[in-house]
């Protein structure tokens, strides 16, 4: 049953997933908890970031108040010493959807991880590795650095460059391998969308000054809600040789400020300009996708145009 005036409840498809994506202080957290309170729905959680426990403050998890009730899948699973896996999460995130389908709720997934977002409803299989490639790109990547490493994977498979952060030593030494295992670009080995769930997905578009924006007073909010103490304390346990945790934004600046290789402030002001960044790469990322449906609503109305496109998916 419904009050008069409030929107009917949508009948969720057997198999459909919802999707939210977009950029880095979009919103996609509040509409995710949104659609799963009006879909009998559930949230899985799609950024990389936040499957790791106790990195809370710096990658915005929702507290337990701002979820309303509604049940949150695929967080705090790794410790920060853990390098993460795209396989990994595909296998965990399948067999979420699957339980929550089999259980007659609907699965929302939430986040801007773009490639965990395509490994848990496309038809993606991931190359395996080569310990031998991988160790050989490992000692490279220590003697060269990552900028070096960087501007190779540009020159031999440029959309891999420009869908990767210089900075991210890790993911730029698995493009390369993959690259030399496979012999095709590292993109190459990402078919064209072909999803093995009916899902709607949606994107929240957010003008990039009003974005710019967001992710300033998110990063002042951050520090002051303890980021730098949560940093120390997750370095005790081992953030530091996490190989994915430690490069994660806000993580790595705060650890540089700890060392004593720049200053708080320093720290803070490249936190802003790195996320400015990385949003600018996950928009580019979702643009590419004809399937996301984006809306520039905010609040009710954003949560009201979400909804329709689901009822037109449901009865299509």
């Amino acid at each position: 049953m419904h009050t008069p005036g409030e929107r009917p409840p949508v009948l969720p498809s057997k198999d459909l997933v919802i999707a939210v994506v977009g950029p880095t202080a979009a919103g996609k957290s509040d509409l995710g908890v949104a659609l799963a309170q009006a879909l009998n729905g559930e949230v899985v959680n799609a950024d990389s970031m936040q499957l790791y426990r106790g990195m809370d403050i710096g990658t915005a998890k929702l507290t337990t108040d701002e979820r309303h009730g509604v049940p949150h899948h695929l967080l705090d699973i790794w410790d920060v010493t853990e390098a993460a896996s795209v396989a990994e999460y595909q296998r965990l995130a399948r067999a979420e959807i699957d339980r929550l389908h089999a259980a007659g709720r609907t699965p929302v997934l939430v986040g801007g991880s773009g490639l965990y977002v395509r490994g848990a409803i496309d038809a993606l299989e991931f190359p395996g590795t080569d310990a031998a490639v991988r160790a050989r790109l490992e000692a490279e990547l220590a003697e060269q650095g990552s900028a070096a490493l960087h501007a190779r994977l540009a020159a031999v498979d440029p959309e891999a460059g420009r869908a990767i952060l210089p900075s991210n030593g890790r993911r730029i030494v698995r493009a390369l391998e993959v690259v030399e295992i496979t012999g095709r670009p590292f993109t190459a080995n990402l078919p064209g969308p072909d999803s093995i769930y009916g899902t709607v997905q949606i994107g929240v578009d957010v003008p990039r000054p009003e974005l710019d924006e967001r992710i300033a007073l998110r990063v002042d909010r951050m520090w002051d809600a303890g980021l730098v103490d949560e940093v120390r304390e997750l370095a005790a346990v081992g953030l530091r040789d996490g190989r994915t945790a430690s490069r994660a934004l806000g993580y790595q600046q705060v650890l540089a400020s700890l060392a004593g290789e720049c200053t708080d402030e320093e720290a803070r002001a490249e936190t802003v300009r790195a996320t400015k960044r990385f949003a600018r790469r996950q928009d580019s990322w979702f643009r590419r996708d004809q399937r996301v449906h984006w809306l520039s609503a905010r609040g009710r109305e954003l949560t009201d145009q979400a909804l329709t496109l689901v009822e037109a998916a449901v009865t299509a």
